[in-house]
């Protein structure tokens, strides 16, 4: 395996404090509320939300109580991804009551593993006898990886081993049961994710097994003959309609992984593949997992991404389908996908630190990602839409998965969890550094203190981002020393301004693929200002987007914005931006947290149908003036219920 050297290194978020600012806001909340929400929740304490029996599914797997196994095939991963989140919670300070949470659960998961090693509640409990028969639909190895990704960050965090070790020992078993020996199956997983879980697991330990077991899975997939066929040979009852209908695309093996270049299939898994592909390429130097990264990523990001940088646009599958088809109204768009989304992003990141990466992952961030959650922490979306007509979601079929409010918890919770590890995690996406760079690709009100070459190396960020077009950036080193300092201009912005110590920078010449290089010898106490000018922008989308044609979106630096029915009325549809209409910004303490709005003078259709009418002649439709208002997109749902929409008419 080739070395990794040409690759920037990220940076733990055991050494980023995020301070008070958006997203230090959004870590409290995580801590403080969502977390201990989540735990009554997964212990079945909560009256009026969908049961979990998470836990207990574990204390029945550990002989400590009777009964069956309830839920999805994968529960488990709800309580790992919960203590994953505590870790990073962890790692920010110390919390003693949410440590000794986790090492209550800690103790009973070790307890429910088996001599061998293997640790699956389910199949533990409902089906013993049917280990590794589905290996396309079982998600033992899903499963899987979110416990050793929990494991690793716990021990991280605290530095205790029992649940590292409890991963060992089944990662140990997993690497017995599969890869390219006699007595192995030549499988791989139907949900993609352990691949990125066993990179981290390597990393941690320095065993090399986990690299070769992850890089023999993502190199396997989509072999011919296909490991999935063989299976549905051997199962004559399958009943699996999304196989029937989607078939190997579904699992992304319909082809190996390096002749793939669309995006295909269930949009978690596709993602959660890239990631660990994307891993595997950065500890080998594999330059063809590279390039299949590339074009995977291109195919999203151009054919296949919602404005709001949500990706999967129909339920059926939860699957990304073709170029361009992107639906506001019936559209799926997961909060674990945009999750995953943000793993790519910042892997990708790794491998070529271009802002085309670091962009989307802030768009994410700001968009698709937290409007999984509520202002309050306890409440989530599994579908992000962008366009809400209540009466619709409620009658008709195709339209039932489109909640117009977010839920106190979910059969199938994988989002919740998920959405509380990546905002406990913020820390990690901020900065990346090599030799003698530190990248800064997303603002965020933080600092870190970084080991350049020897030097220690403290970066102090202060802004209110993303309202204040403001960034101030504070040097501090113990010593001169001449390094690059790279920050992103993001592609929103036209008319980027630097100033270093109040003298302005010509951005001209020390542009790098989306980044500002600021090479210098740099003293104690320097001061770099960015001034990232907010002007609010009309998007429109692709003509190829057919749903969204005649359309216009509006956005204020990384946020999208969305119009809801509490503040402007029914039937938006009516609703018409004309063409030079003036965007006006007014930044609101007491709305909704403390959120910029978008005023601008539009135009409604003024109705003069009777009841009796469905179809007329009319030689013009006549308008009337109304002022609407722009809301965050993120924000939706946490007032009154009602219709919402992001796709304006523009006339």
């Amino acid at each position: 395996m080739e070395s990794k050297n040409l690759f920037k290194a990220n940076v733990s978020p055991k050494k980023v404090i995020v301070n008070d600012g958006f997203f230090g806001k959004y870590i409290e909340l995580i801590k403080k509320v969502a977390l201990p929400y989540q735990w009554d929740v997964l212990n079945d304490r909560i009256n009026n939300a969908e049961p979990s029996h998470a836990v207990r599914n574990f204390k029945i797997a550990a002989g400590l109580l009777k009964g069956d196994f309830y839920g999805v095939v994968f529960q488990d991963t709800d309580v790992f991804k919960w203590l994953e989140a505590v870790a990073y919670i962890l790692m920010a300070g110390p919390d003693a009551e949410l440590e000794n949470k986790a090492d209550e659960v800690i103790n009973i998961i070790e307890k429910a593993q088996q001599g061998d090693g293997y640790l699956n509640t389910y199949f533990t409990i409902k089906e013993p006898d049917k280990r590794w028969t589905n290996i396309r639909d079982g998600h033992e190895l899903y499963c899987a990886g979110h416990m050793i990704e929990a494991s690793v960050a716990y021990f991280e965090a605290t530095g205790k081993r029992k649940f590292l070790d409890v991963a060992c020992r089944f990662a140990d078993y997993i690497d017995t049961v599969f890869g390219e020996g006699p007595d192995k199956k030549r499988g791989y997983p139907g949900h993609p994710g352990i691949e990125l879980a066993l990179v981290r697991l390597y990393k941690a330990t320095g065993e090399k097994k986990y690299l070769y077991l992850s890089k023999y899975f993502i190199d396997e997939r989509g072999k011919t003959p296909n490991y999935f066929e063989l299976e549905v040979e051997a199962d004559r009852e399958d009943k699996n309609e999304i196989w029937k209908k989607l078939g190997l695309r579904y699992y992304q093996a319909h082809l190996p992984v390096r002749s793939q270049t669309t995006a295909e299939g269930h949009s978690v898994r596709a993602i959660y593949l890239y990631s660990g592909m994307a891993d595997i390429a950065i500890e080998t130097g594999d330059k063809s997992l590279i390039e299949s990264c590339k074009k995977l990523w291109r195919n999203i990001i151009t054919k296949k991404m919602y404005i709001t940088g949500g990706i999967g646009s129909t339920s059926f599958g939860e699957s990304f389908t073709f170029n361009y088809d992107l639906p506001n109204d019936t559209i799926y768009s997961e909060t674990c996908a945009s999750v995953g989304l943000i793993f790519f992003a910042h892997r990708m990141l790794q491998i070529d630190p271009n802002s085309n990466y670091s962009d989307i992952m802030e768009k994410v961030l700001y968009n698709s990602a937290i409007s999984g959650i509520s202002l309050d922490g306890k409440k989530f979306f599994y579908v992000n839409p962008l366009e809400v007509w209540p009466e619709a979601s409620e009658k008709i079929k195709i339209r039932e998965h489109v909640k117009i409010t977010r839920q106190s918890w979910l059969r199938c919770a994988c989002c919740p969890t998920n959405i509380a590890r990546l905002l406990a995690s913020i820390g990690k996406y901020i900065y990346s550094i090599s030799e003698d760079e530190i990248y800064t690709h997303l603002y965020i009100d933080s600092e870190t203190e970084l080991d350049l070459s020897g030097s220690k190396v403290k970066i102090k960020q202060e802004t209110k981002y993303p309202w204040s077009e403001r960034i101030n950036i504070s040097v501090y080193i113990d010593k001169e020393k001449e390094f690059s300092l790279l920050l992103r201009i993001p592609g929103w912005c036209d008319n980027a301004k630097i100033f270093i110590n109040n003298e302005e920078i010509n951005l001209c010449d020390i542009k790098v693929k989306g980044y500002a290089r600021l090479k210098r010898i740099w003293k104690n106490g320097d001061v770099v200002e960015v001034v990232l000018p907010m002007v609010v922008q009309r998007v429109r989308a692709h003509p190829g987007v057919r749903a969204d044609i005649g359309k216009v979106a509006i956005q204020r630096g990384p946020i999208v914005y969305c119009l809801e029915e509490v503040d402007n009325g029914p039937n938006l549809h009516e609703i018409m931006l004309p063409v030079k209409s003036e965007l006006n910004a007014d930044f609101d303490k007491n709305l909704l947290g403390g959120v910029m709005v978008v005023s601008v003078q539009a135009e409604r259709y003024n109705s003069k149908w009777t009841d009796d009418e469905l179809y007329k002649f009319e030689e013009e439709s006549e308008y009337r003036p109304v002022t609407v208002k722009f809301i965050p997109y993120y924000a939706w749902a946490n007032r009154e219920p009602g219709e919402m929409v992001v796709w304006i008419n523009e006339r």
